[in-house]
């Protein structure tokens, strides 16, 4: 966590804390989110980061992919269930047991998570809600139940101006889980992010742990669980 009293990033039942009074100590230039060179390329593939699009008119969402794509499949300018999205992120994950030999397994699991990003001014609580709704739409179209499906998520990131005090609570206030065939076929669930970046803090839902990787403010190689362990017991908890 960094020792800044105005970052901060929310999660779980709602507070109704507000954003920071703005002030010029407040605001991050717009350049404070460049990613050194080396980032992008550590531990990876090199056909992988070339296969990462570039965001150069926006230093925040490109730091962003730096993060995100250790884990997820992005795209850039996406039209994705109808609407266009300046990042859009897919993740899936197979957790397989085997017996004796890779080729003898048993127990698959599949999970997966849809991840839609772009930038808004003031968001409001109608928004959310009708956000909320596409997500239940892209998951009527997306997922599919059966037996070895666990999980779905429909995960979407607001990248603001500011979080007006009603946009918060609603936000950390906020879980809908959908079970498929009671349980049987897994579940999905729609998860709701809201981030200004400029005043470092950040409102996210309950299960919505890619937050981690939109708070820049907030160093990963902190103590605390990293992005990638916590998805992995998010998934298979």
């Amino acid at each position: 966590m960094s020792d800044d009293p105005a970052a901060t990033t929310e999660s779980g039942p709602a507070s109704g804390a507000a954003d920071p009074p703005e002030g010029p100590a407040d605001r991050a230039p717009d350049d404070d989110w460049g990613a050194p060179e080396e980032v992008r390329a550590a531990d990876l593939p090199e056909e992988v980061v070339e296969a990462v699009p570039d965001w150069p008119d926006d230093p925040y969402l490109d730091r962003v992919s730096d993060r995100l794509m250790h884990s997820y499949d992005l795209d850039k300018d996406a039209h994705v269930a109808g609407e266009r999205w300046d990042l859009y992120g897919e993740l899936r994950v197979v957790n397989q047991k085997q017996f004796v030999h890779p080729a003898l397994s048993y127990a698959d699991h599949e999970s997966e998570e849809y991840l839609f990003a772009r930038r808004v001014g003031r968001p409001t609580v109608a928004d959310l809600e009708r956000l909320v709704d596409l997500g239940h739409d892209v998951a009527d179209e997306r997922v599919t139940g059966h037996e070895e499906h666990y999980r779905t998520d429909v995960t979407f990131v607001l990248v603001a101006d500011e979080i007006p005090d009603d946009v918060r609570e609603f936000v950390v206030g906020f879980r809908d889980r959908t079970l498929l065939k009671f349980g049987y076929y897994g579940h999905y669930e729609v998860n709701l992010i809201v981030v200004a970046p400029a005043r470092r803090t950040a409102a996210a839902s309950e299960v919505a742990d890619a937050v981690q990787a939109f708070a820049l403010w907030e160093d990963l190689a902190d103590p605390d669980p990293g992005l990638l362990d916590r998805i992995a017991r998010r998934f298979w908890s």
